[in-house]
């Protein structure tokens, strides 16, 4: 009796230590269903997607910050880097890929490109190819130009190197001493495909991360990639981005855009705004020659309102007052049929937009 109630006690035991186990693997099991349901309606992206851009970096001091904030709010964006800083912080250029970002080109010295030669704009975006491949292991797709700037050659280039020029249809102004509520307003302005200019400097940029995610999330918008075909932000694996809904209002462009003006008609100039505040505005200025080539040309500004230039970039300022003019560029004295240059500026006095018009010579 004794010999024959041991082996019963022992199986009584297995039993028990068996249905224990399978409670806890219904358990994990449930657990599991309960996260990817969680992790299912986190990641609804009805509303589009958006591309989050960071210039400037790879940055000791901040980028590591940087990307542990984005990963823990679940964020993916694209990092456009320096090619020299990229080259002298190889380890954090790894970082970005490794924490799931995208590696872009920003030149290698952030300089003026349009006041350059054509070799010279060649080594600037080359030089940084290879910073970020030797980094990566692949060299980026993606290329912002510094200051937003931009003119045919530039893109001719690129198209040689098999680079997507980037701008952006948002502006955080956080290289404008913006606080981390009005960079937050400003990616609240996104709508599907579009693609916001941030930076990797700077504390407010950072901090205001948590409430970017959190807005996107209560708008079903998803931090996605920039389709290096389009340029517009789509779908991490590159499918074709959802339609915002109808519900969502459109806001308005912050920055307007002058109807281009015909001077002697062997030119065109359209002005773009790409920053703006209470002070002044940057823009950029596109230079465009007609059916034939012309050796030079000026554009001239009137102005609305007291202003003054104070940085002037691509061109030759001459004049001042209520009329500025801008003569061909400072590198280049002519353009071909059809093609186009650009210069920029910054005016401060008011934020009122002048009108232009372009002559020939």
């Amino acid at each position: 009796m004794a010999d024959s109630a041991v082996p019963m006690r022992r199986r009584a035991g297995l039993r028990k230590t068996v249905a224990t186990a399978l409670a806890g693997v219904v358990a994990a099991a449930l657990a599991t269903v309960t996260l990817s349901a969680t992790a299912a309606q986190a990641a609804d992206c009805s509303g589009g997607y958006v591309g989050l851009t960071y210039d400037d970096g790879p940055n000791p001091s901040n980028t590591t910050n940087l990307l542990n904030t984005l990963k823990a709010n679940g964020l993916r964006a694209t990092f456009f880097n320096i090619g020299q800083n990229a080259q002298n912080n190889q380890s954090l250029v790894r970082a970005q890929v490794d924490a799931g970002m995208w590696v872009g080109n920003h030149s290698y010295t952030h300089p003026h490109l349009p006041q350059m030669s054509s070799s010279q704009i060649q080594s600037e975006l080359q030089r940084t190819q290879q910073a970020i491949q030797q980094a990566t292991g692949s060299a980026p797709k993606l290329f912002r130009p510094p200051y937003g700037e931009t003119n045919s050659t530039l893109q001719s280039i690129e198209q040689q190197l098999g680079l997507k020029e980037i701008i952006w249809d948002v502006d955080s102004q956080d290289w404008n001493g913006a606080s981390t509520t009005q960079i937050v307003q400003a990616a609240g302005r996104l709508q599907n495909g579009q693609v916001i200019l941030m930076h990797d400097q700077y504390a407010t940029t950072v901090q205001a991360i948590p409430q970017i995610a959190a807005n996107l999330r209560s708008r079903n918008l998803c931090a996605g990639m920039i389709s290096p075909t389009t340029g517009r932000a789509v779908a991490p694996d590159g499918g074709t981005p959802v339609s915002p809904s109808p519900t969502i209002p459109q806001s308005p462009s912050p920055t307007p855009t002058l109807t281009p003006t015909a001077g002697s008609g062997a030119c065109t100039a359209t002005m773009e705004t790409v920053n703006s505040w209470g002070g002044g505005f940057q823009s950029n200025v596109t230079v465009r020659a007609g059916s034939s080539a012309i050796r030079g040309w000026t554009v001239t500004w009137s102005w609305p309102g007291s202003q003054s230039v104070s940085q002037l970039w691509g061109g030759l300022q001459s004049g001042s007052g209520s009329s500025v003019s801008v003569r061909n560029e400072s590198w280049n004295g002519s353009l071909g049929a059809s093609a186009s240059t650009t210069f920029g500026f910054v005016a401060n006095g008011t934020a009122a937009t002048p009108t232009l018009t372009c002559s020939a010579s």
